[in-house]
């Protein structure tokens, strides 16, 4: 196993995901706007970390030249980082939704590119996005979200159609309700139903599984939600 580069790490599902893949045999990096919160995952995954802004060019360039250091190929990318900006289209902050917007669509573009890079001369590779049903629909008092969202999916669409003859492989998944953490109650099901959100764990070994896919059947979009929820 290679690299595998997380955009974005730190709790939840990050986390999940980073665990998985070192157990794979991936040596990590973690990127993330502030890396103290990494110090237990760092030392756990044996994961270099690095401070990264994933909206800026130089930041998403500067990841992935550290993680040219570690001496084997780049065969993972996962891109996790979004921002949402809540309120009426007539209330928002231009400023702060124009940052949502990079930080969820264009971050994602800086980081397919630097991947795609690495992985197109060598013929093989994943670059996976964390997407959200903001990105298939867009909800009310929304849409800085929504367009961040709207822009991850298209752009993994349209990297699956050019990357995949080449070898590399595109997913995007669609986190359709919310995912469980020690500070988020848990929704209690009409019906008395567990499991109302989304383990963290179970997404990141979907994660796995497509990593696996033979390539006569590689899928570019997986959507997840829990058994409860309605669509």
């Amino acid at each position: 196993m290679g690299i595998a580069v997380i955009i974005g790490a730190g709790e939840g599902l990050s986390a999940a995901l980073a665990r998985k893949l070192h157990g794979r045999g991936h040596k990590l990096l973690l990127a993330a706007r502030n890396t103290d919160k990494l110090s237990e995952l760092q030392k756990e995954t044996d994961a270099t970390a690095i401070a990264c802004d994933a909206s800026n060019a130089e930041d998403m360039e500067n990841v992935f030249s550290e993680a040219d250091k570690l001496g084997e190929q780049l065969d993972v990318a996962i891109y996790n980082p979004s921002a949402r900006v809540r309120g009426g289209i007539t209330e928002l902050d231009v400023e702060q939704a124009k940052s949502a917007i990079l930080i969820t669509g264009y971050g994602a573009f800086l980081m397919a590119q630097q991947a795609a890079k690495r992985m197109i001369p060598q013929g093989k590779g994943a670059i996976l996005f964390t997407g959200a049903s903001a990105g298939v629909k867009g909800y009310p008092n929304s849409s800085p979200f929504a367009m961040g969202k709207f822009a991850l999916r298209g752009l993994a669409q349209s990297l699956a159609r050019e990357l995949h003859p080449q070898g590399i492989h595109i997913g995007h998944f669609v986190i359709d309700g919310g995912i469980r953490n020690e500070n988020r109650l848990e929704r209690i099901d009409p019906n008395g139903n567990p499991d109302s959100m989304l383990d963290p764990d179970a997404i990141a070994d979907s994660y796995m599984h497509f990593l696996d896919q033979p390539r006569s059947s590689w899928a570019w979009e997986i959507e997840l939600r829990p058994w409860v929820e309605k669509f």
